[in-house]
Parts: structure tokens; sequence; C-alpha cells
């Protein structure tokens, strides 16, 4: 692909409690393309829906450049930077105007959970996109035209989506070297002292034959059968069985490698996968439950508070009073000013 000549104008629209993180990784490898060369290959602006004092996910609070009934008319694209964790407000407002950017050919691109808001307003159809690990599984049930990868970015055609965190700089990485070729891409990536710049190809999480090594298959294995079988949890006995060892080398090889035995390993994983389908599904509470393989609501409730010191219905009210707070969808403020 021949280098662009063009100055590319982006747009950052900054969601309430917005990752930090993900929004710097952008604008900072942008800064830095045009440092590296000594021009202005890129400008960028932050936009934000109603209010122009945003806060972040770490709580600092920035003021935007744009409410985005004012936002320039010459966008190339624009990133919306998704709250973390994501909030599922309505705003029907926001929808419309991300419609209209993409009416006018406007890339559209998600980090973090960004990707959420344009596969509700029917902007990922038909794409391939991703969003941060934990949100993954529910952008797959809520939006099935949307092809879910668990990579940490994806570039189609004019979508851009990314995983968030540090993922945000590679996939502008990429995008400079479609527009300006891989060698300023490496040289930003040297100046970051970024070990290699990865592709979109790279999964998200870290397998865990990754972080202890490949001399342990049978531990790999045994933690596999685990997370295929979160509705209906096999014996410690079975998933000895069925990797091929003894129930007491099992546990050895979990005390050893990970500090815990897999009983309680099994039982954290089930507790999280419930913590996840909480906080970003609309699942009743008692499915939640039995999907993590929990017999009955109060067993789940109590085990759940025990390792989460939350029952799943103050989780649950927890993320809803957040999310309330954070942003009134458009419904609730035409209530508030009939009031």
């Amino acid at each position: 692909m021949q280098a662009s000549k063009k100055p590319q104008k982006y747009g950052f629209l900054l969601l309430p409690n917005y990752s930090m993180l993900g929004f710097s990784s952008a604008i900072e490898t942008l800064h830095m393309a045009n440092w590296v060369t000594g021009k202005e290959l890129y400008s960028f602006c932050t936009i934000s829906h109603d209010e122009k004092h945003i806060a972040s996910n770490t709580g600092v609070t920035t003021v935007s450049d744009y409410l985005i009934h004012e936002a320039p008319t010459d966008l190339d694209a624009v990133f919306v930077c998704g709250a973390s964790p994501v909030t599922k407000n309505e705003s029907l407002t926001l929808e419309n105007w991300m419609k209209k950017q993409a009416k006018k050919h406007v890339g559209l691109g998600g980090i973090c959970t960004g990707s959420y808001l344009l596969a509700k307003a029917g902007l990922l159809d038909g794409y391939r996109a991703t969003i941060h690990w934990w949100s993954i599984a529910n952008l797959r049930d809520e939006f099935p035209q949307t092809i879910v990868s668990n990579h940490l970015f994806e570039v189609d055609r004019d979508r851009f989506t990314c995983s968030g965190g540090t993922a945000a700089m590679d996939m502008m990485l990429f995008l400079i070297g479609k527009q300006h070729g891989m060698t300023l891409a490496s040289a930003i990536s040297e100046q970051f002292v970024c070990e290699r710049i990865r592709t979109h190809d790279d999964p998200q999480r870290i397998p865990l034959q990754a972080r202890i090594g490949t001399g342990q298959p049978k531990l790999v294995e045994a933690v596999q059968l685990m997370e295929a079988n979160i509705q209906e949890p096999l014996s410690s006995d079975d998933i000895a069985y069925h990797v091929g060892v003894s129930r007491r080398h099992l546990e050895r090889l979990f005390k050893t490698n990970l500090d815990i035995v897999p009983s309680r390993y099994y039982l954290e994983l089930r507790l999280r996968h419930a913590k996840q389908l909480l906080t970003q599904s609309d699942k009743s509470i008692s499915d939640v439950g039995i999907e993590c393989g929990f017999g009955s609501a109060p067993h789940f409730s109590t085990t759940y508070k025990s390792f989460f010191e939350l029952t799943p219905r103050e989780e649950r009210n927890k993320i809803r009073t957040k999310e309330v707070v954070s942003v009134p969808s458009d419904r609730k403020k035409r209530q508030l000013w009939k009031k």
C-alpha cells in the first residue's frame, strides 16, 4: 500500500469511565509518528457526548475539545474509547451521531469496550471485530451479526477495533504501517522500547502454557477441561482420569505450579465467569448460577459472597448504579426534564 500523503485527522470519542491506558496508547503512537518524521502526519481531537469534563477509569478528568454536535466535519476516523468495564446505557443521540459518521464514510473504531457502542448501533454488522476479552462472550451473544474474534485488534475495511490497553498502540502501528510504511512503524516501536510489533493474529490473553512453560502438558490439559465444563463441573477424580494421572499427582501439579488445589482453582474459574455474566449480560441471577454449575440460588449466592464479598444481586446493582450515575440515558434525561 502506498504511503498516504494527506494528513489524517482522528477524533477520539471519550465515554465516561473510559480506559485511560487505551486512549493514551493510541494518541501517543500518533504523536510519535509526527515526532519521528518531523511532519504532521496525524492530528487528533477529543469529543464527548453532552459534558466536556469526562472522568476516566483512573479518576483523572479530561476536558474534551468538542461536544458531538460541534465536532469537526472533516474527520477521517472516529475512535470510541469505551468504558472499563463496559456500560450499556441507552444513548440514541450518540448512536445516531455515529451512524451519521458512517454515512459520511468516516472510519469508525473501538478501543477497549468502545466496540460495544458500535455493535449496538449496528455499525459492526458483517464486520470482523474484537473487544476486551472480558466482554467477548457477551458481544457474540448480543450481536450475532458481528464476527467477533479474540485477537488483539481487527482492521476490516473502515472498521478498526482493539481489545484495549497497549493493544491500541499495536492497532495504530498497523494503521501507520499501511499508510506510511512499516519502516516508520518500526521506528515508533523502537522509541517506545517495544520488543516487537504485535499483529492482529496475536491472542489477547496469555495462555496458561505460555505462563508456566511447555513442561506441564497435563496441567494445561486439566485447566482446559475445567474451562470447557463450567456448567457441569467435573470432579477432581474425573479430571485426573481424563488427563491420565492420579488425583494425588493432579493436586501436586496444581500446588507446585499454581499454588492452589484443583477444586479451588475450578471454583474460582466458575465464580469469575459468573461475575462476567452478571456484569456484562442481562441473564437472570438464577440463570447465571445454573450456567456456572451451581445447583441452587442460595448456594450460588453464599459462595459468590464468600469470594467477592458481595452477593450476586449486590454485584449487579453496583454495576447498574454506576451506569445510571455515569451517563443518564436519553430516556432518563427526558424523564428528569418532565419532572
